[in-house]
């Protein structure tokens, strides 16, 4: 039986690829394709993939001299990256991708005799006698004065400029709506409005007019067509960054266009002639990112880190407005070349916070350097910029030891006692270290809770008894909360475990490894390595005083039903809090993970058909997509 979702996407793709291709696109090309990689996703071999659109039945039917196959397309650069990994060339050659209705010009000894719609990718409708009215269609082919004898295809793209659409068609939604429109009407009325830009050509006649795909470019120029602009790019990274350059252009051009063309130099046919060529790919813009000017540079500080977040005009990013995106640390900045005044490509993909992918490189913009703070705002000590990160490297900074608190209290679950009630306890001195915690008495905890006079009267205090009772019932706790808790850099609780899991089973021996030990693990840099091993000697006078007195008893490593297997949670749950089935999770010995890999083991979710990110990347690995019925079963 087929997958009901599979159904479901095949409905939607057919449904949209018809109004599509018949003028009246209902949705944005960005959902469209989030639609075609879900189905992608889950049935690669599915028939509809391969399948371009259908015209209407009010033309006759043609068939094509140049096949008119879909691309393959990458939505960022991550995914051109990997296209680019298999495709190496000493040239890629980039056009822009055109957003209009795709059209073929077939001519016998350098006259034009018919004109036909891209259809289903084999056959299109004749609309010669619409074309031939058309910005761009030529009747004959000439040269340097010459009629050229050429016989064979060509191919070009018909589009609407935003000034006709503008003045004459503001009723329609956009261009290529417009466009597909006016160029299938039965009576031609309206096709002189429309242009067609060429980019392709195909001789039948044995000739050779061009040899590479810059000259196929400059022949069509040549010969008086309208062309798309080409250039070269030496590598992949020029392409990207070439990308980000038009991304923040196209608004000022004519025409819409929705990403480029990257194929090879060599004009290859037996790879064109496939329904889906292989060596040519569509790096296409995204609803999830957008180009926009850095007007400053703020400093968010979160215990003792100073990260910088990114202030520019404000964009829209997948149907949100947004105007501040994280700049991650100073060697991110510093990579990125990023100064106030530069124009920024913005990015927010799936759920990911939105954050600054890359600079549009640009000459006589004038920008300035970014101010790096020097000094903490709290204690007053020189700042350390080690490139991953800018830090306050005082302990006793009260910022620092606030944050601290805080986290030890979330990660360990302590939650009765407040973020209020620990900032209070904390400005009033009462609460100086993570061990201070566990030497409240409730009589400490009254005055938070009942006023002067409550006090003086003997009255009891439920609040401080439910505080002071939910402390003492987390003394018991797992190694990797107990080291997540204390607030090191780059070491929350699933890193601990996968340095538990590599052998450092026990506190002291993980206070007692070294940097060249902890890189050795799989998924750990030296960076990284040194801020947990500085990190660790930091905190390592208390967390040894905590267990060896027996305030904190951590719990043996192994077992549970869970062990080994880890979940990532995405919506709502219906029967219980996220956190109280994460807290399940790990109490079975399972572990968490905040985003979809390959070595999750389970994406719980209660709409396991929806097309997120999360459930389109799980179905990508072969991830098991389970409800929170199916969770809670794992249990029984």
């Amino acid at each position: 039986m087929k997958n009901p979702r599979i159904a479901e996407l095949e409905k939607l793709i057919k449904k949209y690829q018809d109004s599509y291709y018949n003028g009246e696109a209902e949705i944005e090309d960005a959902e469209f394709d989030k639609l075609w990689d879900e189905l992608k996703a889950l049935d690669p071999e599915n028939a509809i993939l391969q399948r371009v659109g259908a015209d209407s039945g009010n033309f006759s039917k043609i068939q094509h001299i140049m096949p008119m196959g879909s691309q393959e397309k990458a939505a960022d650069p991550e995914q051109f990256l990997a296209w680019a990994a298999k495709h190496t060339y000493d040239k890629y050659l980039v056009e822009y991708k055109l957003d209009g209705a795709s059209l073929e010009l077939q001519y016998q000894n350098g006259y034009l005799v018919r004109a036909v719609t891209r259809g289903d990718g084999s056959i299109g409708d004749d609309i010669t006698a619409n074309a031939k009215k058309m910005n761009g269609v030529l009747p004959a082919i000439y040269k340097d004065g010459q009629l050229v004898p050429f016989t064979g295809g060509i191919r070009g793209e018909v589009i609407m400029t935003h000034e006709v659409h503008k003045k004459y068609f503001s009723d329609k939604a956009n261009c290529r709506n417009a466009a597909n429109g006016l160029m299938k009407r039965k009576d031609g009325s309206g096709s002189e409005y429309l242009k067609l830009i060429t980019y392709d050509a195909l001789a039948l006649d044995g000739k050779s007019y061009f040899n590479y795909e810059e000259e196929k470019i400059r022949w069509l120029m040549d010969c008086g067509f309208n062309v798309v602009p080409l250039v070269i790019c030496l590598n992949p990274q020029r392409v990207i960054a070439y990308r980000a350059k038009v991304m923040e252009e196209r608004k000022n051009l004519e025409y819409d266009i929705d990403g480029l063309v990257i194929k090879e130099r060599a004009i290859n046919l037996e790879d064109a002639s496939r329904a889906r060529p292989d060596r040519q790919i569509a790096f296409k813009f995204s609803l999830e990112e957008a180009v926009t000017t850095l007007r400053k540079v703020e400093w968010s500080i979160s215990g003792s880190t100073y990260t910088p977040v990114a202030v520019f005009d404000e964009v829209e990013l997948n149907g949100t407005k947004v105007q501040r995106a994280s700049l991650a640390n100073p060697d991110t900045m510093r990579k990125l070349k990023v100064e106030i005044g530069s124009h920024v490509v913005v990015v927010k993909r799936g759920e990911i916070i939105p954050k600054i992918e890359a600079v549009v490189e640009e000459k006589n913009l004038r920008t300035f350097p970014v101010e790096y703070p020097q000094t903490c705002e709290v204690c007053g000590s020189k700042l350390i910029d080690d490139g991953s990160r800018l830090y306050c490297p005082e302990k006793s900074c009260a910022k620092r030891v606030l944050h601290q608190l805080l986290k030890f209290v979330q990660t360990v679950d302590i939650r009765d006692l407040g973020e209020t009630l620990v900032t209070s306890l904390f400005n009033d001195k009462v609460l100086k270290s993570v061990s201070d915690i566990y030497t409240l008495s409730q009589e400490d905890l009254i005055p938070y809770f009942l006023n002067e006079e409550s006090i003086e009267a003997e009255k009891k205090s439920l609040g401080a008894e439910k505080v002071y009772k939910s402390i003492q019932s987390h003394r018991n706790m797992k190694l990797a909360v107990f080291l997540a808790a204390f607030d090191i850099q780059d070491f929350g609780e699933t890193t601990a475990q996968k340095l538990i899991d590599a052998g450092f089973n026990s506190l002291e021996k993980l206070l007692s490894a070294d940097e060249n030990q902890i890189a050795q693990v799989y998924g750990f840099a030296e960076t990284m390595a040194a801020t947990i091993v500085e990190g660790l000697k930091e905190n390592k006078e208390e967390m040894l005083s905590l267990v060896n007195e027996g305030i904190i008893s951590i719990e043996a490593e192994g077992g549970g039903i869970l062990e080994g297997k880890s979940f990532c949670f995405t919506g709502e749950l219906n029967k219980m809090k996220r956190a109280d089935a994460q807290k399940l999770v790990k109490d079975n010995g399972g572990s968490i993970k905040s985003s979809v890999t390959k070595d999750l083991s389970y994406l719980v979710t209660n709409d396991t058909s929806s097309g997120s990110s999360k459930n389109v990347r799980a179905k990508e690995l072969g991830i098991p997509v389970i409800n929170e019925d199916e969770f809670l079963a794992l249990f029984k």
